[in-house]
């Protein structure tokens, strides 16, 4: 699992001026999209689920894929996989077709 890092803005500096410049970049930052919820997950091999560790997901998160293979958008559009749980914070589960394929490759997003 990859995971885009930009930077946060820290919660005091003893600068002023300095604490806002970095605020109103990360403000710049979320407006262009370029927030720290995106991160990959590639279908488990031979077996109907996939458990994706990850610190941001909660019970109420929003989950979105987008498939980046073929075999993945065969997978999602193929109406064969959902996030079966995420009743455990930091971590949710994917329920998906039991195929041998080990190309099913997704960039997916965590709103919560």
């Amino acid at each position: 699992m990859t995971q885009t890092n930009f930077p946060l803005s820290p919660v005091y500096w003893g600068n002023e001026e300095e604490h806002r410049r970095f605020n109103a970049e990360a403000a710049n930052r979320a407006i262009n999209g370029k927030v720290n919820c995106v991160s990959t997950v590639t279908l488990t091999a031979s077996t109907a689920t996939t458990v994706v560790q990850d610190m941001r997901v909660g019970p109420d998160s929003f989950i979105g894929f987008m498939p980046t293979t073929s075999a993945a958008a065969t997978e999602l559009y193929g109406a064969t996989m959902y996030v079966s749980s995420r009743a455990t914070a930091g971590q949710f589960t994917i329920t998906h077709a039991n195929s041998g394929v080990t190309t099913r490759t997704f960039t997916y997003c965590v709103f919560a």
